[in-house]
């Protein structure tokens, strides 16, 4: 069958394609503040880190999404839970968020508070991130000096979940009135279009039941890695939509955190 979109606005619309979707936001919110309650966060510039108790095994960096628009790190503090519970640290970076930001500036803040976590916790580091957190997290492994060399060569995996790795479709959106993208930028801001570090594995996590195009923008990350000499692998986790894929995050044992700390 043809795949053809024709309502690119749609294509990357969640909320009114999830049952409840506007319900997970005030639960998330709410696991949150108790999560934060429970394990106090250090500071990271805009956004946390959380130690577990005794010497940390290494860092867990994840990234949040919102479409690089909305969200801040307080509302997923409770996807630090696993990572705590396995001994590990947990940085939730913080951006700033377009229209006051454009995406590359994004990047480079994300690499700032990356690098100074790394400065804290040390150990081996793992890089994962949801959505445009998923782009974020990918992006932070190309070849172009992203992150520190000092950094980048202690991160020993990354999982991107349900990552927009190929931004060009989005200039056909009305999101782009915000995020400002030309086509020159969304080509340098790709990771799909970039070149990974060499020796760092690569595993796009998506949901068996999410929307076509992050099917597709998962699948493309790993195939575009693999033809340029990464380990790569694309899971889609069945029965799960963009909303729930990341609750992986929340339990130690689970497959989505068995391959991020053991890539």
């Amino acid at each position: 069958m043809l795949y053809h979109v024709t309502d690119w606005d749609d294509a990357y619309a969640n909320t009114v394609h999830i049952p409840q979707g506007e319900g997970f936001f005030a639960r998330w919110q709410d696991a949150s503040a108790r999560f934060r309650d429970a394990h106090p966060p250090q500071a990271l510039g805009r956004g946390h880190l959380f130690r577990p108790n005794g010497p940390a095994r290494g860092l867990m960096v994840f990234v949040h999404g919102g479409y690089w628009m909305e969200t801040t790190p307080d509302l997923w503090s409770h996807l630090a839970e696993a990572a705590l519970a396995r001994g590990w640290a947990a940085a939730l970076p913080g951006y700033t968020l377009a229209p006051q930001a454009r995406i590359a500036q994004m990047v480079h803040q994300v690499a700032a508070a990356i690098a100074e976590a790394a400065g804290r916790i040390g150990g081996p580091i793992v890089l994962t991130g949801h959505s445009a957190g998923g782009h974020l997290a990918a992006r932070m492994i190309c070849d172009d000096a992203t992150l520190p060399d000092s950094v980048a060569a202690r991160v020993t995996g990354c999982v991107p979940i349900s990552p927009i790795s190929d931004l060009r479709p989005l200039l056909r959106t009305a999101m782009n009135d915000r995020l400002r993208l030309d086509p020159a930028q969304a080509a340098s801001e790709s990771p799909a279009l970039l070149t990974p570090r060499p020796g760092v594995p690569v595993t796009t996590w998506v949901g068996g039941m999410e929307r076509p195009e992050f099917l597709r923008q998962a699948r493309l990350l790993a195939d575009i890695w693999a033809g340029l000499g990464s380990a790569t692998d694309c899971v889609v986790e069945p029965g799960r939509h963009h909303f729930d894929v990341i609750e992986g995050l929340e339990r130690p044992d689970s497959p989505l955190m068995d391959r991020l700390l053991s890539p």
